[in-house]
């Protein structure tokens, strides 16, 4: 069981670590902070401050910050659940947070890239700065959720599942609302707003998978 493992102190240090980052991130920022909590199925925040985005963000950073700690404890409760196995490896985690942050800081410096080449830069940095806002707003949720799953009960396999539709269905969510708020941007780059999506959206995971399943 999850809870009884001795290896759970390094879970909670990043969990509390996660919630320092949240409670400074609320104090350095406390209206946009108020706003932010309010982004899904909501377009004001990203119309108000995708006018202020900066390449290095103080407030994005500290939340994103958070999500890699709360990403990377919630992939690893996985693990741990899917391959039946209690044994909690202190570099791995810390391996397996490195090497998302490292692939999403990447993935974002070749989509600006590409953005270039396709000179469609306004649009994609909407799309990039509404995107780590989601992706930043799901690693909100997971603190408590990763709180639940270690401390509260040990979780099943399907309600693992369950949380894991949970965020998707979040995160969707907050694309289609803010596609439609700047819709009138995408429809005249439709053709190379998708053909960037399947380039730098569905194919790195689709890679990602076949490596990790084809191993």
């Amino acid at each position: 069981m999850l809870r009884e493992t001795l290896s759970n102190d390094l879970f909670t240090i990043f969990i509390i670590i996660g919630l320092i980052t949240v409670a400074i991130t609320k104090l350095i920022a406390p209206k946009r902070f108020n706003d932010f909590t309010y982004v899904i199925g909501n377009s004001k925040y990203l119309k108000i401050y995708a006018r202020e985005q900066k390449f290095l963000d103080k407030f994005e950073a500290l939340l994103f910050f958070n999500l890699i700690l709360s990403v990377s404890v919630f992939v690893y409760i996985i693990h741990l659940k899917t391959t039946n196995t209690t044994t909690i490896y202190p570099d791995a985690i810390v391996k397996l947070a490195t090497g998302i942050a490292v692939f999403i800081l990447i993935k974002v410096l070749i989509e600006r890239l590409v953005a270039s080449i396709f000179e469609i830069e306004k649009l994609t940095d909407l799309y990039l700065f509404q995107k780590i806002t989601y992706k930043n707003y799901l690693g909100l949720l997971l603190l408590p959720i990763n709180a639940i799953l270690l401390y509260s009960f040990t979780p099943s396999l399907n309600f693992i599942y369950i949380i894991i539709i949970f965020l998707l269905i979040i995160n969707i969510v907050g694309l289609i609302t803010s596609f439609k708020a700047h819709q009138s941007l995408i429809k005249p780059n439709l053709f190379y707003f998708i053909l960037y999506l399947c380039t730098l959206e569905i194919a790195p995971y689709i890679i990602l998978f076949k490596v990790f399943i084809f191993k």
